[in-house]
């Protein structure tokens, strides 16, 4: 289970887009405004420094709460990372001497997201469906006379490899490149007289869960070791206060050390464990079914889970051939040959009655790989896919039960729900 300090924490399902009526206060000078992911503002006695700028349609409603709290030009601009909702607003912020900083592979990052924009916003669409949703809420309630801002290519004025420093007014500002994060060009910015670290999101979008180390939305994989690396760079700051890509700052030295800690002790012990696994001949299946974390180093897995990372582990050492079938190694689907299996077991109506005696003991899972061959076979047999609603709305509930007292995973629930509704439709289509 995770710490009392994540579990106090809201999930994923609390991300909404910018709503805040005022700039929220986190620090002396130092204002935040929530949104699909936080913005701050950070005030100078020569200007304001604006530290990550949301989504272009919020960059407006940020801005605005910025100019009330802080009536001053904007001299910076400063990315923790290349992601769309951290980027979207720059240009909407620019004013003429605007400087924005970033690390050097913020290009490649947000170009990684443009190359594949029309896949992943196809492999989004059901988990972030009602986020959408609300933000298409958001934008209707805007201002007529203020136009929404457009989605921002951010071209940095100046970039960095490890480190870059300067100072405005009485604050110095140091920004230090921490690659193991979410992002190729994730970066820590730096207060260090005020003891204020900015991370974003490198850490995952709920700090102190399980970081994703694969996407079911697309990303590029991520790697432990450099991610431990990352963290521990952010510890040695002995940070006052850690402010993060989304919901409040985390508080107090000894607070912010022992979270990061347990992030970095709990994704090493992870690493270690797989690896091992990996020379005494175990499977990734094998792996991803038997691994849990230790009670004291267990993190949240409302974002991540131990077994998706387990598989990230596993195939960011070997690779997609896991040694098991001739099959791996020739572009054959899984499903290829389900009509001629369905045929042989004399139907769709006894796979539907064998996944049907699955359910009853309990194993909804192999109730799902027995009907996906059925589903594969006859796509429109209402049976088939009564059956197969059945079998994840178990799942959905196993999932939710087993985290009564922490979080449900995020993906795990809208994939399942998913698939729920794509299979009610089809029963309402299917021919009677």
């Amino acid at each position: 289970m995770s710490s009392e300090l994540v579990r106090a924490r809201p999930g994923a399902d609390a991300i909404t887009p910018a709503a805040s009526p005022a700039a929220l206060s986190v620090a002396p000078d130092v204002w935040m405004s929530p949104g699909l992911s936080n913005s701050y503002c950070v005030a100078t006695t020569e200007g304001r420094v604006v530290i990550n700028t949301g989504m272009g349609f919020e960059a407006g409603h940020h801005k605005r709460l910025y100019d009330d709290a802080a009536p001053m030009p904007t001299r910076y601009l400063l990315l923790t990372q290349g992601h769309v909702d951290h980027v979207g607003g720059v240009d909407h912020f620019r004013e003429h001497g605007t400087v924005l900083v970033a690390q050097r592979n913020s290009l490649a990052c947000q170009a990684d997201d443009e190359r594949i924009h029309r896949f992943r916003v196809k492999r989004s669409m059901p988990y972030w469906a009602e986020a959408v949703s609300k933000a298409d809420r958001f934008v209707k309630r805007q201002p007529a006379d203020d136009p929404i801002p457009a989605q921002s290519v951010a071209v940095p004025d100046v970039t960095f490899d490890d480190r870059y420093e300067f100072d405005l007014g009485d604050v110095r500002f140091e920004l230090l490149s921490i690659p193991g994060g979410e992002t190729i060009d994730s970066t820590c910015v730096w207060l260090p007289a005020r003891g204020i670290a900015f991370v974003g999101n490198a850490f995952s979008a709920l700090f102190g869960h399980v970081p994703n180390l694969v996407t079911l939305r697309a990303d590029r994989l991520r790697f432990a070791l450099p991610f431990i690396e990352s963290v521990q760079r952010v510890i040695d700051l002995e940070a006052e206060l850690l402010c993060v890509g989304h919901f409040a700052p985390i508080e107090g030295r000894a607070t912010v050390r022992r979270e990061l800690e347990r992030v970095r002790d709990g994704v090493q012990w992870l690493h270690d464990t797989v690896v091992a696994g990996m020379n005494d001949g175990k499977s990734v299946i094998e792996l991803m079914r038997d691994v849990t974390m230790p009670a004291g180093l267990s993190l949240g897995e409302g974002y991540g889970k131990v077994s998706w990372d387990v598989r990230a582990i596993w195939e960011g050492y070997a690779g997609w051939f896991h040694a098991r079938s001739t099959t791996e190694l020739y572009p054959i689907e899984p499903t290829a040959v389900s009509r001629e299996l369905v045929e042989l077991a004399g139907g769709a109506v006894p796979v539907v009655a064998a996944a049907r005696r699955r359910l009853a003991a309990g194993d909804a899972i192999g109730a799902v790989a027995l009907l996906e061959h059925a589903q594969a076979a006859d796509s429109s047999d209402a049976g088939v896919l009564a059956a197969f609603v059945e079998a994840h709305e178990i799942l959905l509930v196993q999932h939710e039960t087993e985290h009564l007292d922490d979080f449900a995973n995020f993906w795990l629930v809208g994939w399942i729900r998913h698939q729920i509704h794509t299979a009610r439709q089809q029963i309402r289509e299917s021919p009677a």
